[in-house]
């Protein structure tokens, strides 16, 4: 791929320079060279010049891409090995704290005192537990979140004093890398999140000698559950290696056993197909319902099994249902960017709606990346004079990315740099790579348990649809995401007035139709608080609902299903701003699923119903639901 990079730039050294639109955002360069207006003035030969001299200039731009081939190259076989981590953003922020905490003597007093204070706890716990036995109480108790230690086992002894060592051992690690006068925010919670996941590696949970249950599972199996454990890390290893999904995932089949809802396939593009979903009524809203679901994940987490999927939920509830199906991008679609997205995905799939239910206006409705997109859209349309839409509903979307969560911890310029060069080697972020990030953000949770529950007790989880869902991942065009991470994350460009649309910068105070926002609890892509944000950035009326769960199963909240809660309350434009804990306070707290919610938010402000639509209009479909761009690997 390097070399097939290097001819590129090597056709384009003898070429006149690239027009500007091929640069990215805040002056990144979407291809492996500088264009002329980077290169320093005195190396850009003049009319004056002599032709000796033109002859140097070219041999500095021939030498300049080769540097970059080069070092480009050689960051991307590095990301290989580093899972996309920077090694000298990482080191940068270690040399910040390490050289703080030097010029700091009174913190490493500080340090000494904590050390020998727990150290001191420990022995008196110890001693407690040798006249008590494991009636003793803990001298740590470890977070709410934090279940390693949940079990009976790990309050006998010698597994009381392991566990609790370890505790104590990690609270003093959080102490050392926090609160160090000098060092950057970002930089200390880079050093505390990898210190973290360094001593999480070495939990007494995750080894057989230390962990009382793994040992109890063993004497009662007799160790076949080692045997069983290792035929699952080969079995594993095996599918991972040669590009097959989870165990399990064959079980749910797109088409078969998700994403089932009846419809067609009424428009495509390169980069989208729009489905269009057959009624459940005998009469419908006027007013569709177009969802645009993230890039980042396959549309069908919103279309999961009949019995959660919110398109079917909505179809019964009387609203004719429109929904977009991103393309799993390739390396010919690296130059695709964010304004690319825009056109060709939801403005495309306004206008193929409007030839089936035309003069009508749409419920828009954005999921995570989707609805930042959608946002963006909203603006734009707003700024134009396009007043297609009634209503825009965001769920777990940001629009303001100064909070975004533990994702910031690693966006900075180095680590940007770092992943834009393992992005232009390949065209693309690969799906594992990103899974990977999301998995490390919640190791405790996504990897270390795995490990323990499948290679130390031998025990399979079963596949669940929105896991099977979670296993069909997607990759991110090169460009796009350069853009994405760098506007939005880094320059926070969206909310503070600078992002274009169509060569115009667009803002979110434009944007005039109500607007139902969506956040979750436990949201570690898409904090509530962040989400909450959408307060601040428009003038118009802000309904804000906050449910329980998590990023997807927050969102994935069917009826009469699991036990559910949510608190919700609406601001008009006219009212005052409301801080994100009194708005916990103030907010009426409800049982069950927010689906009921939110389609009662939506009926308020649809007309009388219809007949329903037929599926695509006057436009002959072009094939059955869920389409050809969903089942690309």
């Amino acid at each position: 791929m390097a070399a097939g990079r290097a001819t590129d730039t090597a056709a384009a050294i003898s070429s006149k320079p690239a027009p500007d639109n091929v640069r990215g955002p805040a002056g990144t360069v979407l291809r492996p060279f500088p264009a002329a207006a980077e290169v320093p003035a005195d190396r850009i030969p003049s009319a004056q010049e002599s032709p000796a001299s033109q002859i140097d200039a070219r041999d500095s731009f021939a030498v300049t891409a080769l540097a970059d081939i080069i070092d480009r190259s050689l960051h991307a076989a590095g990301a290989r090995f580093t899972a996309g981590l920077s090694p000298a953003a990482l080191a940068h922020a270690y040399l910040d704290w390490v050289t703080h905490l030097t010029y700091a003597p009174g913190k490493r007093v500080q340090l000494v005192d904590k050390a020998t204070r727990k150290a001191v706890r420990f022995a008196n716990y110890a001693s407690r537990c040798a006249v008590a036995g494991h009636e003793a109480p803990c001298c740590i108790e470890p977070l709410p979140q934090d279940k390693r230690f949940a079990g009976e086992g790990w309050h006998k002894w010698p597994y009381n004093l392991v566990h609790q060592a370890f505790l104590l051992h990690q609270q003093w690690w959080h102490n050392a890398t926090t609160g160090i006068r000098g060092v950057t925010k970002q930089h200390e919670s880079m050093v505390e999140f990898t210190s973290r996941q360094i001593l999480d590696t070495f939990s007494p949970s995750n080894f057989i000698l230390t962990n009382p249950e793994v040992l109890q599972h063993t004497f009662k199996n007799g160790g076949m559950n080692l045997v069983r454990g290792l035929q699952n890390l080969v079995e594993d290893w095996e599918r991972s290696i040669s590009g097959k999904k989870p165990v399990g995932t064959e079980n749910f089949v797109v088409g078969r056993d998700l994403a089932v809802t009846p419809g067609k396939v009424i428009y495509r593009n390169r980069l989208i197909e729009l489905i269009q979903y057959a009624p459940a009524t005998d009469r419908v809203r006027p007013e569709p319902v177009l969802i645009v679901p993230a890039w980042i994940m396959k549309y069908y987490i919103l279309d999961l099994s009949p019995q959660n999927s919110l398109v079917k939920y909505l179809t019964q509830q009387g609203f004719t249902v429109f929904m977009i199906s991103w393309k799993n991008p390739g390396p010919d679609d690296r130059d695709l960017g964010m304004n690319d997205y825009r056109t060709l995905g939801p403005m495309a799939a306004l206008d193929a709606l409007g030839a089936v239910v035309p003069d009508r206006k749409v419920h828009a409705v954005g999921y995570c990346l989707g609805g930042t997109l959608l946002a963006i859209t909203a603006a734009a349309m707003a700024r134009d004079g396009d007043d297609r839409l009634k209503s825009l509903t965001m769920f777990a979307a940001q629009t303001d990315f100064t909070e975004a969560g533990e994702l910031m911890l690693f966006i900075n310029e180095g680590q940007l740099a770092f992943l834009e060069d393992m992005m232009w080697e390949q065209g693309f972020l690969d799906s594992r790579q990103m899974a990977g990030a999301f998995q490390m953000l919640r190791s405790n949770d996504l990897v270390w348990s795995r490990i323990v529950r499948e290679y130390l007790m031998g025990e399979r989880q079963p596949m669940t649809d929105l896991m099977a869902w979670n296993a069909d991942a997607t990759r991110m065009p090169y460009r796009m995401h350069s853009e994405y991470l760098r506007r939005l994350f880094l320059d926070n460009d969206l909310a503070e007035g600078r992002f274009e649309a169509g060569d115009k910068p667009v803002a979110l105070t434009d944007v005039r139709v109500p607007i139902f926002a969506v956040g979750t609890e436990r949201d570690h892509v898409a904090p509530w608080r962040s989400t909450y944000k959408i307060h601040l950035l428009t003038d118009t009326e802000v309904t804000y609902l906050l449910t329980t769960g998590g990023h997807n199963v927050g969102i994935v909240s069917e009826p009469n299903g699991r036990a559910r809660s949510f608190r919700v309350m609406t601001k008009n434009a006219s009212d005052r701003y409301v801080d994100p804990a009194t708005w916990l306070v103030q907010a009426a707290q409800k049982q069950g699923s927010w689906w009921p919610e939110w389609t009662a938010w939506l009926n308020a402000r649809s007309g009388e119903p219809i007949v329903p639509p037929n599926i695509g209009g006057v436009v002959v479909p072009l094939g059955e639901a869920p389409g050809s761009y969903v089942l690309q690997e």
